[in-house]
C-alpha cells in the first residue's frame, strides 16, 4: 500500500513496491487498475496523478494485482538494484497474465524513460512503456494495446506540470499529502540519471499549488509536503493573459513557501529536496517567520571532499556547504538537517572518504540516506570516469558512514529528552495500538500512549522521556 510517510525524500527503502488501494470512479468501465510504485516521493505522487487520469476514464483501482485488468509499475532508475527489483517483480506478474490473456502490463516513470522501446524487447510481458511526461496519453496507449499492439510514449516536455489534474489521494491517512510544485532537473550531476529521465526544470504556477493546499486543508488534511527534485530552484513567471490577471508576475521558492503557509496556521508545511547551491537565507528567514513551516531541511551533501564534489558536478565545494549549514544553525537554531551520501565514487581516496566522515562530524545529521556509488548508463560519470573503487572497499566505507550516522542520529534524539515537542498524530504506532505515533517539527518519529483526548489528525504536546536510536518516546502533557 502507498503509505504517505514523511520520512524525507528520495529513496526510502521501506516504501518500495507499495500499491494503491481500492477507489471507485463516478462511472465505471468495468476494468480495474493496479499501480505499484518504487523510488522517490515524486513517483508516488505521480502514481496518484495516473490514478486520477484513468479514474476519469472509468477505471476502478484495486490493491490486488490478481484482480486487475491493467497493472502498472512506476519505476526508479537511480540505482541498478532499483531496476533489478522491478524486473523481478515483473516475473511475478507473468504467471497471472498467462491466466488472464487480456491483462495489460505497463512500466511507467524513470526506468521506462531510460530504456524506452528497448524495454519491450527485454521484457516481453510488458505492453506499455510510458515516461513521466506522457501520463495524459495513457487512455490512448491502453486502447492501442486492447487492439493488439504494443505502445510507447516517452516524449519529455518543457511545459507539462499536470497542474490541472487533482491527484487521487489513494491510501492516504487523510492527514498528510504530497503536492508536486515542479518537475525535472537542470542540475547535471555526473552520477545522476534524473535530468535524462525527467527532463528540464519547469515550475507549476503558484496559484494552483495554493489552491491544492487549501482544498486539502478543507478536506481535513493537516500537513503538506511540497515536492521537487530541487525545490529551491522553483521559479515561476506569468505569461500573456496570466500576467494581466494577477498581481504576482514572478514567484520564487521563499515566496511560494509563505503563500502555502498562509493557507492556515493549522496546516503544517514541509518540502523536499533542497540543493546546497540554491538554498538562500531568504528561504531560511521565511521558515523562521512561519511557525507552521517545519524546521527540517533535507540538504544532500553527497561527499565531504571538494575534489569529489567537483567530479560529481555538484557546483559547490566543502566550504560552501559548511557555510549553508552555518546559516541554517544561525537563523534556525532548532532546525533538523538530513542528507544523502554516496561513498566509493570514482577515484575516491581514503583521505577523501575521511573528509566525508569529518563533514558528518561537523553537521551531526539527524538522518542520512547512504549509498554505495552505482554507475548509471548514459550519465557523465559513466562516459568520462572510471568506477574504480573495489566493492569490498565501498562496503567498508559505507559501513563506517552508517555507524557514524547511527551515533549522530542518537545524539540528536538524546538532546530532545526532557523537552516538550509538538507532534501531529498520524495514527497507531507500528508495534502497538496502545501507542500513537507522529512526527515532530524536526521530522523525528515520536511514540506515546493513546489517551481519550488524543485523536489522529490533531496536534499533541509530548514530553520526551527517553529515546531509542531512531525514536523519541514520551507522554502527552
Amino acid at each position: 500500500m502507498i503509505e504517505l510517510q514523511l520520512q524525507d525524500k528520495t529513496h526510502d527503502e521501506s516504501r518500495q513496491g507499495e500499491a494503491l488501494v481500492v477507489e471507485k470512479p463516478k462511472t465505471s468501465n468495468g476494468r480495474k487498475l493496479y499501480i505499484e510504485s518504487y523510488g522517490c516521493q515524486m513517483n508516488f505522487a505521480d502514481s496518484e496523478i495516473v490514478a486520477s487520469i484513468l479514474m476519469d476514464q472509468g477505471f476502478e483501482t484495486t490493491g490486488n494485482y490478481f484482480d486487475a485488468d491493467v497493472v502498472f509499475i512506476n519505476t526508479c532508475s537511480i540505482r541498478d538494484n532499483a531496476e533489478q527489483r522491478v524486473r523481478n517483480r515483473l516475473k511475478q506478474f507473468e504467471s497471472v497474465k498467462k491466466s488472464k490473456p487480456g491483462m495489460v502490463v505497463g512500466v511507467l516513470g524513470c526506468m521506462a524513460e531510460r530504456l524506452k522501446a528497448k524495454f519491450l524487447e527485454e521484457e516481453h510481458l510488458v505492453d506499455v512503456v510510458v515516461g513521466p511526461d506522457a501520463y495524459r496519453d495513457l487512455p490512448q496507449l491502453i486502447g492501442r494495446v486492447d487492439e493488439g499492439a504494443k505502445a510507447v510514449n516517452v516524449l519529455l516536455s518543457r511545459e507539462e506540470t499536470y497542474a490541472d489534474i487533482s491527484p487521487v489521494r489513494l491510501n492516504s491517512n487523510g492527514i498528510t499529502a504530497f503536492i508536486s510544485i515542479m518537475r525535472g532537473c537542470d542540475n547535471m550531476c555526473s552520477f545522476c540519471v534524473v535530468p535524462f529521465t525527467r527532463g528540464r526544470e519547469r515550475s507549476r504556477d503558484p496559484f494552483s499549488i495554493v489552491a491544492e493546499a487549501r482544498d486539502l486543508f478543507e478536506k481535513g488534511y493537516k500537513e503538506v509536503t511540497l515536492l521537487g527534485q530541487n525545490v529551491d530552484s522553483y521559479k515561476w513567471s506569468a505569461k500573456g493573459e496570466e500576467a494581466a490577471a494577477t498581481d504576482a508576475d514572478k514567484v520564487d521558492f521563499a515566496q511560494l513557501l509563505a503563500m502555502v503557509a498562509e493557507v492556515s496556521p493549522e496546516l503544517r508545511v514541509r518540502f523536499s529536496t533542497s540543493h546546497p547551491k540554491d538554498i538562500t537565507d531568504e528561504v531560511l528567514y521565511t521558515m523562521g517567520r512561519h511557525d507552521n513551516i517545519c524546521k527540517y531541511i533535507h540538504l544532500p551533501v553527497q561527499s565531504g571532499n571538494s575534489r569529489i564534489l567537483e567530479l560529481m558536478n555538484r557546483t559547490y565545494d566543502r566550504e560552501w556547504y559548511m557555510n549553508r549549514v552555518d546559516a541554517i544553525r544561525r537563523i534556525l537554531p532548532e532546525c533538523g538537517i538530513s542528507t544523502d551520501i554516496i561513498t566509493g565514487f570514482c577515484s575516491e581516496t581514503e583521505a577523501e572518504h575521511q573528509d566525508t566522515l569529518s563533514m558528518m562530524d561537523y553537521v551531526k545529521y539527524d538522518f542520512a540516506y547512504n549509498f554505495i556509488y552505482s554507475e548509471r548508463p548514459g550519465t557523465l560519470a559513466a562516459r568520462k570516469l572510471t568506477d574504480d573503487i573495489p566493492e569490498d572497499i565501498k562496503k567498508r566505507r559505507l559501513s563506517e558512514i552508517m555507524d557514524k550516522q547511527r551515533e549522530h542520529s542518537h545524539y540528536q534524539l538524546q538532546k530532545m529528552v526532557g523537552r516538550t515537542v509538538r507532534v501531529l498524530i498520524e495514527g497507531f504506532s507500528r508495534k502497538s495500538e496502545q501507542d500513537y505515533c507522529g512526527r515532530s517539527d524536526q521530522n523525528a518519529m515520536v511514540v506515546f500512549p493513546v489517551e481519550p483526548h488524543l485523536t489522529p489528525g490533531t496536534y499533541a504536546d509530548i514530553l520526551v522521556e527517553r529515546c531509542t536510536t531512531a525514536t523519541l518516546i514520551g507522554r502527552s502533557i
